[in-house]
């Protein structure tokens, strides 16, 4: 009996030895074995990637110098981990905001703001909904968002006492239609309903934007903050900001979808947008306009036969209406050209720079002044395009579609490898010029509001 209680025990023992070996081997040397699996996936790409384009492409975060685009499933638990974290913060954090400020989008500008900027949701999703709607908590402020055909003066309860309005005055049209919205403003404004009001502009082309002087603040007025879109002379980094163009987005008109431009969505990155040789040199699909600029640039590329290397699409006609074939069309070109070539319009700035950032295709901008009442470049000298060049953008400017020939012979002898860290380079600056200007808006509003109060 003792001799049978001594084997137990020794048996015990022994197991006991052996399953403190095996999980110290797990703990120590487990992990390192596993550490490495990312490198030889990467090199399978040929085999691996169709598979992953089948589940849908893979988002990635560019802010490593040593990102892995094979490590997907780690980042999805990671961005799920990221999440759930954010929201038990938004929870904790809920009613503790010093700020609240509603945002009502009036011009097409205000869905680059909230869907691009703030990287916010709205609800519906559909949209061609009348009303829609959405919140985002931003350093100390809560943000509400609402915009829609039902979004009407004197039709919409008004709970907050601080107001963003997203407003076009791009022309005479327009302007009547943004000077009802700050007429019904400023009758809130004096009954008390409202205590600060800021207006996000779409200024006209030329800069000409007189009609909304009367209504500042600093002009007796009452609107305390204007961000503005283009090279205004008015832009003093106190009381008026500038503020960018962004992307075309859509707007609604007496219940019928009507498409500004075009609906360009918010694109999220994948590996191949990323490390595949794109069949392109360069891109421009766009309206040629008579004895403009980009008349001498379309000569200039058939001369040297890079339009047969680029993505040409010209019209003598600009077209406001956008179906989806032409969109996907033009997301195409974008996506398989390294360049984007981008020609003045009525003003240097336009819609294309940042759709080209949006897919890693560096815009070749034409640095020139254009006419109207813009910054004056013997007075700014940035100008034009001050906030982009504030900012770093790492686009290749040039003064004339002369120089576009040596800047296409160049591209020719880029490796692959070169271009995947260029395009890295600019989806990660895009990403942090969204981020910085959200925070640096909400910073303007916070300090200008909240010390107003106090005062």
């Amino acid at each position: 009996m003792r001799l049978t209680r001594k084997r137990l025990c020794s048996f015990l023992i022994a197991l006991y030895c052996l399953f403190s070996l095996y999980a110290a081997y797990h703990v120590f040397f487990g992990r390192r074995r596993q550490a490495p699996a990312g490198s030889p996936r990467g090199l399978r790409k040929g085999a691996v990637a169709p598979a992953r384009e089948r589940r849908g492409r893979e988002q990635f975060t560019l802010e490593s110098e040593e990102w892995n685009p094979w490590e997907g499933d780690e980042k999805n638990e990671q961005q799920y981990r990221f999440k759930t974290s954010l929201q038990v913060l938004n929870k904790s954090t809920k009613g503790k905001t010093d700020l609240s400020v509603q945002i009502w989008g009036k011009a097409a500008i205000g869905l680059y703001l909230w869907e691009h900027i703030f990287e916010g949701l709205l609800d519906p999703s559909d949209v061609t909904a009348q009303w829609r709607e959405g919140k985002s908590i931003v350093g100390r402020t809560q943000y509400s968002f609402i915009t829609g055909p039902a979004v009407i003066p004197g039709y919409f309860s008004v709970d907050v006492n601080n107001v963003v309005l997203i407003l076009n005055g791009r022309e005479k049209a327009k302007i009547f239609y943004a000077t009802q919205w700050l007429l019904y403003a400023q009758n809130l404004v004096q009954i008390q309903k409202l205590q600060h009001l800021a207006v996000v502009l779409l200024g006209n082309e030329h800069c000409n934007n007189e009609w909304i002087n009367p209504f500042l603040k600093r002009n007796g007025g009452f609107v305390e903050l204007l961000f503005i879109i283009y090279d205004s002379p008015w832009i003093n980094d106190v009381d008026v900001f500038q503020w960018p163009l962004g992307v075309a987005t859509m707007f609604l008109i007496k219940s019928k979808l009507t498409l500004r431009y075009r609906n360009f969505p918010v694109v999220e990155a994948s590996w191949s947008m990323l490390h595949d040789e794109r069949p392109y040199l360069c891109n421009f699909l766009g309206t040629i306009y008579e004895n403009s600029s980009r008349q001498a640039l379309m000569n200039i590329l058939k001369k040297d036969g890079n339009d047969k290397l680029c993505w040409v699409s010209a019209r003598e006609h600009w077209q406001p209406q956008e179906t989806n074939e032409s969109l996907k069309n033009y997301q195409d070109a974008l996506l398989q050209s390294d360049l984007t070539l981008c020609p003045v319009g009525v003003n240097t700035e336009c819609y294309r720079i940042y759709e080209a950032c949006s897919y890693g295709s560096i815009p070749v901008v034409e640095d020139v002044m254009t006419a109207g009442s813009c910054g004056n470049t013997s007075v700014h000298h940035s100008a034009p395009l001050q906030l982009l060049k504030s900012m770093g953008a790492p686009f290749i400017f040039i003064k004339n579609w002369k120089e576009l020939p040596a800047v296409l012979e160049k591209e020719k002898t880029i490796i692959l490898q070169e271009k995947i860290e260029r395009r890295k380079m600019l989806l990660q600056w895009y990403q942090h010029f969204k981020a910085e200007l959200k925070m640096k808006f909400s910073n303007i509003l916070e300090s200008s509001f909240l010390m107003k109060n106090k005062s």
